[in-house]
């Protein structure tokens, strides 16, 4: 049977509230809107470069997504000593290359995993809280909320896109 990445439904942001609740509702629903981006698509769909000549596909998407979650959460902020699954430090498109459809599901769980792992890193964190970026210093938690809210924002974008091209499906 071949895997086919489940439906996703965004939730609705709060538009009332304290920041915290805010920053962290506006991210997962960054998230959601990601992976509704790619939802009912098989592996070899989630591979395929549909806007060429780049090679961004749903499939690397996944996998950059996951690289930035475990770098920025739990290697930064936690300080947890762990690299990107498929970047070099410093670099992204090692996540592009290489794509194998037989292991798109392997590649959602992970992303799913990310996600979970990042939520833990930063739960017991203020927004004040500060920790330092490798090669620019200092950084509160409530800018990194707003960083991988911007991340997904730009990304969704390109999934938007390449959503199109494969399947011809929107999400309007």
């Amino acid at each position: 049977m071949t895997w086919i990445a489940p439906e996703v439904e965004p939730a609705d942001e709060p538009l009332l509230g304290a920041e915290r609740p805010m920053l962290e509702a506006w991210l997962d629903r960054h998230r959601a809107t990601f992976l509704a981006n790619c939802a009912g698509l098989t592996g070899a769909q989630l591979a395929t470069a549909s806007t060429p000549p780049s090679n961004l596909t749903l499939l690397g998407l996944i996998r950059h997504l996951t690289d930035v979650e475990r770098v920025w959460f739990r290697k930064r902020l936690a300080g947890e000593d762990v690299n990107g699954r498929y970047s070099l430090p410093g670099t992204s498109g090692g996540a592009f290359e290489d794509l194998d459809p037989a292991r798109a599901e392997a590649e959602y769980a992970a992303l799913l995993a990310e996600m979970a792992e990042s939520r833990m890193a930063v739960a017991t964190r203020d927004l004040d809280d500060i920790f330092v970026h490798e090669r620019v210093g200092e950084i509160s938690v409530r800018w990194l909320y707003i960083h991988l809210i911007e991340e997904y924002a730009q990304h969704n974008g390109h999934a938007d896109l390449i959503r199109e091209r494969v399947d011809g499906r929107t999400n309007n």
